[in-house]
């Protein structure tokens, strides 16, 4: 069974987890220093805030899927399309380890399609891939879209740069 996701930057980590925690009605599953996580059942979502250096406001937004087969069924789907994407398989962002893949929608929004294989003790890889390189050969991405402008080092990991995407043959 699929569940929406949705990942927000924020400034104040504490002021947002006592929002969502009121909206939602329930405590975050997750809570690190600067993040935190909450699987709501109704409606069925995986919604994530950090304070991980992003623009406040929607870091991306996805589907995470519980089985092999069906990250493989929304790949195929994705390719059927013709819509660019980036595969990172075994990728540690989020606190998770997972298997994704990327998008990134005609407006830039970045949309992560992805599989949890576990937890793990760290956010991830926090450095900026170079906007110049072709994450879809070998660069590493991490938990979410880079910001448009060029960012310092630590401000963002993630989907490769509107650059790489653009080269990598995506829409946006």
């Amino acid at each position: 069974m699929k569940r929406f996701h949705v990942h927000v930057a924020v400034k104040d980590l504490a002021a947002s987890i006592r929002f969502y925690s009121a909206m939602f009605d329930a405590q975050p599953l997750v809570i690190k220093a600067d993040y935190a996580k909450w699987m709501v059942e109704d409606p069925r979502i995986n919604f994530a805030i950090s304070t991980r250096g992003n623009k406040p406001g929607v870091n991306h937004l996805g589907i995470q899927v519980e089985s092999e087969a069906e990250l493989a069924a929304l790949r195929a789907q994705t390719e059927r399309a013709e819509i660019a994407a980036i595969d990172e398989p075994e990728a540690a962002c989020c606190y998770a380890r997972s298997d994704k893949y990327w998008t990134t929608d005609p407006q830039g929004i970045a949309w992560e399609t992805f599989r949890t294989l576990g937890s793990i003790p760290i956010y991830g890889q926090d450095t900026v891939p170079d906007p110049l390189a072709d994450v879809s050969e070998g660069g590493k991405a991490c938990c979410g879209p880079l910001p448009k402008v060029d960012a310092p080092k630590g401000s963002a990991c993630c989907v490769p740069s509107e650059a790489a995407q653009t080269k990598s043959g995506a829409c946006c």
